[in-house]
């Protein structure tokens, strides 16, 4: 009698610390499930066309021996570069495995192909950052460690879209507010009456850099917690990537006229009073930027040269994103990008990436009529800068400079 009842016992406990361990299992794998299908905000319902039947297997993954295996089984392949559609009497099998990457709509049939010397030009900045990272000539903090090993909050900067499989780290000072503005309209996130947005110009500029409105894999932590880092590497692997970079130096000067000479009342509290304080020998600086510019009153582009190479400055907080360095932003010796664009050839890069993509039917980048900061001006800027600062200002920028392939701007350290 009571060999049985022990044996009942141990039936009872086993078959409930079983269930216990289907519900642990579910948990992590229906987290991974449901992010990969799920868009960043809802949007409208689309019918999608039926997926393409798979073999059938009887071989169940394991989550505990083959993660990336079964994580694929949900993660659609990246876009990368393919070929552009035939006609339909020639390929119609084609075309239906492709129309899985974007069921909504029908992709855009070019009539002629992408320009070589636009993927030459790809080729090379490409292999330029490759060979620039395994170069031990130049030297950066954290060039060396893994994707591992960067911390969640380093990663802020890289926008993941999941409905067409785009990874794109946004660079400030580098058209970043029309690509977020892109990145909107390509995950549908913002929806009037029920309809996504498609006119890029149309969103607001608050709405373009609320952090709400874009999924960082910064925000992976807080949802996914230890499962997060192994869902960023199977996107990184899976999905397109792409940054916009530009001269170092006159993506310096853009960030002084816009932060500085403009009335921005958060960046003078933060910033410019203690350049006025440092430098300027104004131990009270006005209280406000609108008393600061109506008795002329802001810190000169010396000040702010002066404020980036101070080892004060980054003591006491890391260097605002409009001014850090674009390998500490986006870092591009861990992540292996697959189109690298350059502001300088901003709207032929942006044909190119929005076509490599497929989306070109989607949206368009659009064009700027601002005045844009032009390279000619750097000599005039550098004018009030010594010598000796401008040659340290170059080895604190000296990693962008050739990881981007951007010249070493000879005529200003020279002088």
């Amino acid at each position: 009698m009571g060999t049985s009842r022990m044996f009942r016992i141990f039936v009872v406990l086993g078959s409930a610390f079983m269930i216990l361990l289907i519900i642990i299992y579910w948990d992590d794998v229906g987290a991974s499930h449901l992010y990969l299908h799920t868009p960043v905000s809802p949007g409208p319902k689309i019918p999608h066309p039926p997926p393409q039947q798979r073999p059938h297997t009887s071989r169940t993954p394991s989550f505990l021996s083959d993660i990336d295996a079964f994580v694929n089984q949900f993660l659609e392949p990246g876009t990368g570069e393919p070929t552009d559609p035939v006609p339909v009497e020639t390929s119609n099998q084609s075309e239906k495995a492709e129309e899985r990457y974007i069921p909504r709509r029908e992709w855009k049939i070019h009539v002629t192909p992408v320009a070589a010397e636009l993927r030459e030009r790809q080729e090379q900045r490409r292999r330029l950052l490759q060979e620039m990272c395994a170069n031990d000539s130049v030297v950066f903090r954290g060039k060396n460690r893994s994707f591992d090993d960067i911390p969640n909050k380093e990663l802020d900067h890289l926008i993941v879209d999941d409905r067409h499989g785009i990874i794109y780290c946004y660079v400030p000072k580098v058209a970043c507010s029309n690509w977020k503005r892109i990145m909107i309209i390509l995950s549908e996130s913002l929806l009037h009456d029920g309809v996504p947005e498609r006119d890029p110009l149309s969103i607001p500029r608050d709405l373009v850099h609320n952090s709400s409105m874009h999924f960082t894999f910064n925000k992976f932590w807080k949802r996914y917690g230890k499962f997060a880092k192994h869902l960023m590497k199977v996107k990184l692997k899976k999905y397109t990537k792409f940054l916009f970079v530009r001269d170092p130096f006159v993506r310096l000067i853009s960030a002084y006229r816009n932060k500085f000479e403009m009335r921005n009342e958060d960046f003078y509290r933060r910033f410019a009073q203690v350049m006025l304080r440092r430098y300027a020998n104004q131990p009270t600086p006005p209280a406000s930027v609108d008393e600061a510019f109506a008795v002329g009153v802001h810190p000169t582009f010396s000040h702010f040269i002066q404020y980036l190479l101070d080892p004060q400055t980054e003591k006491e907080m890391p260097f605002n994103e409009h001014w850090r360095q674009v390998y500490r932003l986006c870092h591009p010796c861990q992540i292996d990008y697959d189109f690298v664009g350059h502001l300088e050839t901003a709207e032929e890069d942006a044909e190119h990436l929005l076509r490599q993509l497929r989306v070109d039917n989607v949206v368009e980048f659009p064009t700027s009529n601002r005045n844009l900061t032009s390279s000619s001006w750097e000599a005039d800027w550098f004018s009030t800068v010594p010598v000796e600062a401008r040659r340290e200002l170059y080895k604190l920028y000296e990693p962008d400079f050739r990881l981007f392939g951007y010249d070493r701007p000879d005529s200003i350290l020279n002088e």
